[in-house]
C-alpha cells in the first residue's frame, strides 16, 4: 500500500469520528465507553493528545486524580492529557480535535517517501514513519469504534480503514495461540472472522512458536467463529472474554477446552 494511501485512511477515520461527533449533547459527551475509565469526550481528548505530541506540542503539566484503570507507562502518559481535558464541554475538544488533525493532515500529505521510511519509535518498537501511521489509523478507528458502541451509533465496519484495523489485530494471533493459550506443536486454528471487515485467519504451532498460514487446514484443531466487532472488542480487551462466550458472540468447533483459552487470551493491549 502506498505512503498516500495510508494517508487517505488516516483522513478518512478522523472525519468518521468529526461526522459522528458534531451535534453531540454534553449527556452524550460524558457517556461511558468500554474502555476502561474513559468516556466519549475521554477518547477524543486521548487521540487529541497523541496526535499534538506528534505535532511536538508540548504536553500539560498535570497530575491525574484517578489511575486506577491505568496499566502501564503509555497509559499514564495518556491519562494526563485526558484527565487535564474533564472539566472542558466536549465541544471545545472537538474543536481542538478537527484543528490538530487539519495540521496533521497537511504535514503528512507534505512528507515524501524518504520521510515514510525514515527510523521512528513507535508503541511496539523501532519501525519507520510509515508504520507509526499505520499504528495511528488502528488506534483511532479502535476509539472511533468504542464511541459507536456507547451511543448505540454503529457505523464504519467496513472499508480500508475496518479492513487494516482487523488485518492489525489478526497480526497478533499467532503470538496467543501459541503462547497465551500453550497450545502444543502441530495445533492449527482458524479464526473465522464474518462481517464486511471479515476474513479467515489460519495459524499452525511449531516448536513453540505460531504463523499464519497461507492455506486453510482442511481438519483444524479448533476453529473459533466471530464477527468483526467481537474479534475487534476481545483482540483490543474491551468485552469479558468469558462473557462473549456464554452470550453466543464466539462459536467454537473442535477443541473448545484450547478455544476457550485462545479467546481469554485474545487481549493484545495488555
Amino acid at each position: 500500500m502506498s505512503d498516500q494511501k495510508l494517508v487517505d485512511m488516516m483522513e478518512a477515520v478522523w472525519h468518521s469520528i468529526e461526522s459522528l461527533c458534531q451535534g453531540l449533547s454534553e449527556e452524550q459527551w460524558k457517556t461511558t465507553t468500554d474502555c476502561p475509565g474513559w468516556s466519549v469526550q475521554d477518547q477524543i481528548s486521548h487521540l487529541v493528545g497523541s496526535e499534538s505530541r506528534i505535532l511536538g506540542r508540548p504536553g500539560p503539566e498535570h497530575t491525574p486524580s484517578e489511575t486506577g484503570h491505568v496499566r502501564n507507562e503509555i497509559g499514564a502518559r495518556n491519562e494526563e492529557q485526558v484527565d487535564w481535558r474533564r472539566p472542558w464541554s466536549g465541544g471545545r475538544v472537538l474543536e481542538e480535535f478537527l484543528e490538530v488533525t487539519a495540521e496533521r493532515v497537511v504535514g503528512l500529505r507534505a512528507m515524501t517517501p524518504e520521510d515514510f521510511a525514515a527510523e521512528t519509535e513507535t508503541p511496539i518498537g523501532l519501525g519507520t514513519m510509515a508504520d507509526f501511521l499505520r499504528i495511528r489509523i488502528f488506534d483511532a478507528w479502535i476509539h472511533e469504534q468504542d464511541i459507536r458502541r456507547a451511543l448505540r451509533q454503529p457505523g464504519h465496519m467496513g472499508g480500508p480503514v475496518a479492513q487494516h484495523s482487523i488485518d492489525r489485530t489478526a497480526l497478533a494471533m499467532p503470538y496467543v495461540v501459541a503462547r497465551r493459550a500453550s497450545a502444543p506443536d502441530g495445533t492449527t486454528v482458524v479464526f473465522r472472522i464474518t462481517g464486511e471487515a471479515g476474513q479467515t485467519v489460519s495459524v499452525g504451532v511449531q516448536d513453540r512458536r505460531g504463523a499464519r498460514l497461507e492455506l486453510e487446514p482442511p481438519s483444524p484443531t479448533v476453529t473459533l467463529t466471530m464477527d468483526a466487532e467481537t474479534f475487534a472488542c476481545l483482540g483490543c480487551g474491551r468485552w469479558d472474554p468469558y462473557d462473549a462466550m456464554s452470550q453466543g458472540k464466539v462459536a467454537l468447533e473442535g477443541d473448545t477446552v484450547l478455544g476457550e483459552a485462545i479467546v481469554g487470551g485474545m487481549n493484545i493491549m495488555v
